[in-house]
């Protein structure tokens, strides 16, 4: 299961490692791509259908918004192998939109990772504590 927060920088080369214990869960060939509330999103190769069909429903590409969804994430992703050092080179396109800079969180959400800027994890954290209550309240009676 990919869950915990585990902290990586990312090198002048735009190199980040991938933490042990999630390319032990992935392994060593993933995808990843831009995510929602500007970080990115990673798992593993066969997974990534998986995904993409809880995102998007139905195979059939009807609605705008899922057109939309399907080019957002799936026109951003790239597969990755790890290096000898468990590491991967983000392309300019991922840094830019995650505004990843230097300090990078990993973050376990049972079946992908969420990447994350330290800096903008630390604001969006801040703000979930703060509505911690309510937005458990509504994911509850959404789940009803």
């Amino acid at each position: 299961m990919l869950i915990g927060t585990y902290n990586s920088n990312l090198t002048s080369g735009k190199r980040v490692a991938i933490p042990a214990k999630f390319r032990a869960e992935i392994g060593e060939k993933m995808v990843i791509a831009r995510w929602y509330e500007k970080c990115l999103v990673m798992v593993s190769e066969t997974a990534w259908g998986e995904l993409l069909q809880k995102i998007t429903g139905k195979s059939e590409f009807v609605t705008a918004p899922v057109r939309d969804t399907d080019r957002f994430i799936m026109g951003s992703a790239y597969e990755f192998s790890v290096d000898a050092q468990g590491r991967v080179v983000l392309p300019e396109t991922l840094l830019k939109y995650a505004g990843l800079t230097s300090e990078v969180l990993f973050i376990g959400l049972s079946d992908r990772v969420e990447i994350w800027d330290k800096v903008e994890w630390e604001k969006r954290e801040q703000y979930i504590a703060e509505h911690a209550d309510e937005l458990m309240e509504k994911v509850a009676n959404e789940q009803k």
